[in-house]
C-alpha cells in the first residue's frame, strides 16, 4: 500500500513539475507555474516521509522545518540584485548534497558487503538502504558504483562551480576571466585522472579513488568558472541550473528515487537547453563556454575616440515631450538602482500623453536569465509592450529617443565594430540608431565586465549621470 501511495503522489508531482516549467515559459502564466511547483515539491516531500524505508523522524523534521525556515527568510529578505547570488547559493548546495549522498552510498555499500561476510543476523541490523543493497547482484553494485562516482563527481563541479560563480556575482571574486598557468591543460588534466580514479575505483571499490576523484572535480568546477569572464555570467548562472539537474538525476540513481532522476533530468535538460538558446543571442560558442572559455581576441581592443556629453533632467525632459516613440532599454543597474517602479511611472505618464513606449529585453540583460523581464513585471509594466530584441531591433531607426538605464555589453557597438573586442560578434541592441539616445550611468566606469562602450561617445548620445532611481525622481518632477 505504502509503495503504491508513494509511486502515485511521484507521478503526481512529476506532472506538476512538468506543467511548472512550462508555465514559465510566459509572463502571465509564471505566478500559476511557480504555485505548480510549490504544490509538487510539498506532495513529493509528503510521500517520501511517509513512504517505504523512513527512519529517523527525529532528525529529518527538524531539518526540514530549519531548511523552510532559512528559505522563507532568505527569499524575504533577498533583494532582486542578490537574486543571480542566491540561485547560484541554491546550487552549490545541491552539488554539495549530491556529493554527500554519494559518500554514503559509499560506505552503505561497504557496510552491506561486511554484513554479507559476517552472516547470522547482521543483514538484518542494516538500514532500510542497506538491506537493498544487500540484495543486490555483483553487476548491479558495479552500476551502482558507477552511477555514485558520477553523482560525486558532477556535484563536486556543481558545488565549487557555483561557490565561484556566487563570488563573480557579488563581487567578491574578480570578474575578469582568470586561469592558472597551463590554462585548458589542467582542466583536461584533472578530467583524465577522474577517468583514470574511476576506473580505479570500480576495481577496488576503496576510498582513495573516490577521495581523489572528489578532489579533481572540486578543482574542475573553481578552475572552469574562474576562466569565465563577467559578460558570460547569465549563461553560467543557467549552466550550473544545469549541472545541479543532473547531479540530482545522480542521486536519484543511487538512492532508487524515480522523481529525483526524473526532476533532475527535467532540471538538467532544461539548463543545458537555456544556456544553449543563451549562447545563441551572444553568438558564444555552447561548448567554449561550458569548458572555460575557449577562444577569445585576436589583438588589442579598438580605441575610442571623442568624450562623453552629459545631459540634465531638463534636457531629457524636453526630449521626452518632443518624441512620439520611445524605446527602453533596462540592465542590471535598474535592478540594483532599484529603479524599475519609476521606470514604469515614467513609461505610464508617457503613453498617457499618446507616445508610444515600449521595452527592448536583451536575453542576457542583467546577470540572471529573465532579470529584466521579471524586474519590469514586478513593476507592473504591460507585458505587449516589453519586446525581445529580435523584435524590436529593426525599430530603432525610426525611434525618436531611446533610454538606456544601466547597460553596458548588450547596447555595445563595438560587438559589430571591433573584431577584436571580447564580445565581437554579439547580437546587441542597436539602440545608436535611434535619433536621440540617454544613457542613465552612475559614471564614466566600463562596467561590470569591464568592456568599453563606444556608444557613449557617440554624437546623438548624452549621458544622464547619476543614481538611476534618483535621476528619474528628477525626471518625473518634469513629465507630467
Amino acid at each position: 500500500m505504502e509503495y503504491g501511495f508513494t509511486t502515485a503522489a511521484y507521478v503526481v508531482a512529476a506532472v506538476l513539475f512538468i506543467l511548472s516549467l512550462g508555465g514559465l515559459s510566459g509572463q502571465e502564466s509564471a505566478k500559476r507555474a511557480v504555485w505548480y511547483g510549490i504544490v509538487g515539491m510539498a506532495l513529493a516531500v509528503f510521500a517520501t516521509l511517509i513512504g517505504p524505508g523512513v527512519g529517523l523522524w527525529w532528525l529529518s523534521i527538524p531539518l526540514i522545518l530549519a531548511g523552510g525556515l532559512i528559505g522563507y527568510q532568505l527569499a524575504s529578505k533577498v533583494e532582486m540584485t542578490q537574486m543571480p547570488e542566491l540561485v547560484a547559493g541554491m546550487h552549490a548546495l545541491v552539488g554539495l548534497a549530491a556529493v554527500f549522498v554519494g559518500f554514503n552510498a559509499h560506505f552503505e555499500i561497504g557496510n552491506a558487503a561486511a554484513a554479507l561476510v559476517a552472516g547470522g543476523d547482521a543483514v538484518k541490523e542494516l538500514g532500510a538502504f542497506g538491506k537493498l543493497i544487500a540484495k543486490k547482484e555483483p553487476i548491479e553494485i558495479n552500476i551502482l558504483l558507477v552511477e555514485l562516482s558520477l553523482g560525486v563527481w558532477i556535484g563536486a563541479v556543481t558545488f565549487t562551480g557555483s561557490v565561484i560563480a556566487y563570488g563573480k556575482l557579488s563581487g567578491k571574486v574578480t570578474s575578469a576571466a582568470t586561469k592558472l598557468p597551463g590554462g585548458h591543460a589542467l582542466n583536461a588534466g584533472a578530467a583524465l585522472l577522474s577517468l583514470v580514479c574511476l576506473i580505479w575505483y570500480l576495481n577496488t571499490s576503496a576510498m582513495l579513488p573516490l577521495a581523489i576523484l572528489t578532489i579533481a572535480a572540486l578543482f574542475i568546477g573553481y578552475h572552469l568558472i574562474m576562466g569565465i569572464g563577467g559578460a558570460d555570467m547569465p549563461v553560467v548562472v543557467s549552466m550550473l541550473n544545469s549541472y545541479s539537474g543532473w547531479a540530482a538525476a545522480a542521486i536519484g540513481f543511487s538512492l532508487g528515487n524515480d522523481l529525483l532522476i526524473v526532476v533532475g533530468a527535467l532540471v538538467g535538460s532544461s539548463g543545458a537547453i537555456l544556456s544553449y538558446i543563451m549562447c545563441k543571442a551572444m553568438n558564444r560558442s555552447f561548448i567554449s563556454v561550458i569548458l572555460g572559455g575557449f577562444g577569445g581576441t585576436t589583438g588589442p581592443a579598438m580605441e575610442v575616440e571623442g568624450e562623453q556629453v552629459a545631459i540634465d533632467a531638463e534636457g531629457v525632459a524636453q526630449a521626452l515631450d518632443e518624441a512620439d516613440s520611445v524605446i527602453i532599454i533596462p540592465g542590471y543597474g535598474m535592478a540594483v538602482a532599484q529603479a524599475q517602479q519609476n521606470v514604469a511611472e515614467l513609461t505610464k505618464r508617457l503613453r498617457a500623453k499618446g507616445k508610444t513606449v515600449r521595452f527592448a529585453i536583451h536575453p542576457v540583460a542583467g546577470r540572471l536569465p529573465g532579470h529584466m523581464n521579471v524586474l519590469l513585471a514586478e513593476a507592473k509594466v504591460p507585458y505587449d509592450i516589453v519586446m525581445e530584441m529580435d523584435e524590436i531591433n529593426d525599430d530603432f531607426p525610426e525611434t525618436d529617443v531611446a533610454i538606456v538605464i544601466g547597460s553596458n555589453d548588450i547596447v555595445n557597438p563595438a560587438a559589430q565594430e571591433d573584431p577584436n573586442s571580447p564580445i565581437a560578434g554579439m547580437p546587441v541592441l542597436e539602440c545608436w540608431k535611434a535619433k536621440q539616445v540617454f544613457v542613465s550611468k552612475r559614471g564614466q566606469g566600463t562596467g561590470y565586465s569591464g568592456i568599453e562602450n563606444p556608444l557613449f561617445f557617440k554624437e546623438n548620445t548624452r549621458m544622464f549621470y547619476g543614481d538611476a532611481k534618483q535621476s528619474l525622481d528628477t525626471l518625473l518632477t518634469m513629465v507630467n
